[in-house]
């Protein structure tokens, strides 16, 4: 899959660049989407770059050219790369003022993917102490800011400000995503969810698992530039946007397409809180109230248990521990029975965190013996904690 590539481009004179910019990208083989701030348009004309890259070009947050879409927001999603060139002293004021009032800057917004500011401007308005002020504040949230080129610039001074030239551009973007998707060529297999045994067609037992954690350990591990397959049971949560999804219900079909699917892994993260049993028999029909009824259950496979002895050399493998007391024990005794190499302790003890919450309290056990106290965090940023541990335990597997 082609990286997806957005060019915003706003209103200088170096816009004319950005057709050469677009065009360089398209010929390495990018997906490539431009927005143009209306001051943009009266520099170069839309259908330039429609024409390079075959796609339409968003200029006005409310346009309806094509089927009902929150384009700012489905193309932030889609985007793995942003690059604002030229980047006017108006346009680097907005981002670091968080004002979004056009597609650009809304998108700007909306995006997580790495951003690269191309500014282009008069030598005077780039040394000026409000747009240094800018730079740095937009350095310090993570964007990347480029350094101006040296020239005649359209005013006819000649110093620094210029907007550095295409190659270069995408010199520096390409150095930035690779050094940020350090997991590029890694396969990833995470399981995500509960799973739900069915009792009767209306009626089946569950667990409170909301799949927020399985899946955004699978984002960590997207944004890093991992092939990453998510196997999820019944969940409300949105699917990461490059996962390939595999949608399953019961522990049996979690097991199939876990068994299935690691052979072809590298690091395999089972996060799903699978039912440890299912009903022995399942009526067809739904079951009316009645007398008292009594159900039996028999113990569903092992999944976990089973990758682990399945487990190959260079495979990392990776298991969750929910437990509400004697945590260590519980989730060392786990670790070595199921031949874990790295398992998380989650403390569902607690009613503000673990299940249904947006945070987790996690503690990290390695088969060396050694352990790492991640904390109480939204499981956004536990899940980037993890990708480190799981990137740094696997490169030193590898490099046996």
């Amino acid at each position: 899959m082609p990286l997806t590539v957005i060019v915003g481009v706003s209103g200088g004179i170096a816009a004319y660049k950005s057709a050469y910019l677009v065009s360089a990208l398209k010929k390495k083989g990018y997906e490539v989407h431009v927005l143009m701030t209306q001051n943009a348009l009266k520099f170069v004309g839309a259908v330039t770059f429609e024409t390079l890259t075959g796609n339409a070009v968003l200029t006005d947050t409310f346009e309806r050219k094509e089927e009902y879409d929150v384009k700012h927001v489905s193309l932030a999603k889609k985007a793995d790369m942003l690059i604002i060139a030229p980047a006017t002293a108006d346009i680097l004021a907005k981002a670091a003022a968080g004002i979004a009032d056009d597609m650009l800057t809304t998108t700007l917004l909306a995006t997580s993917c790495p951003v690269v500011f191309a500014p282009a401007m008069n030598e005077a308005m780039f040394a000026d102490s409000a747009t240094q002020h800018n730079v740095s504040l937009l350095k310090k949230r993570g964007y990347y800011v480029m350094d101006t080129g040296q020239g005649l610039l359209a005013c006819g001074d000649v110093g620094s400000g210029r907007m550095k030239e295409p190659d270069e551009i995408i010199d520096f973007a390409m150095h930035v995503f690779k050094s940020l998707h350090d997991m590029a060529g890694i396969r990833v297999l995470v399981s995500a969810g509960p799973t739900r045994e069915m009792i009767d067609p209306v009626r089946f037992l569950s667990n409170r698992s909301t799949g927020k954690m399985g899946y955004a350990i699978a984002q960590a591990a997207i944004n890093r530039g991992a092939d990453v397959t998510l196997v999820s049971g019944p969940v409300a949560v949105e699917a990461p946007l490059k996962a390939k999804m595999m949608h399953v219900v019961s522990a049996a079909e979690m097991a199939s397409q876990m068994l299935r699917l690691c052979k072809h892994a590298d690091i395999i993260v089972m996060a799903a809180a699978v039912a440890d049993y299912t009903p022995e028999t399942v009526s067809s029909l739904k079951i009316k109230k009645g007398a008292d009824m009594t159900l039996n259950l028999v113990r569903t496979k092992d999944i976990l248990s089973e990758l682990g002895a399945s487990k190959k050399d260079n495979q990392l493998l990776m298991g969750f521990a929910a437990e509400t007391h004697d945590f260590e024990a519980n989730a060392k005794t786990k670790m070595n029975k199921k031949n874990l190499d790295v398992i998380a302790l989650n403390d569902v003890s607690r009613s503000d965190e673990g299940f249904e919450s947006d945070r987790n309290n996690i503690i990290l056990y390695y088969k060396d013996g050694t352990s790492q106290n991640l904390g109480s965090e939204s499981k956004t940023i536990l899940s980037q904690h993890i990708m480190d541990v799981l990137k740094k335990q696997y490169q030193k597997m590898t490099a046996r």
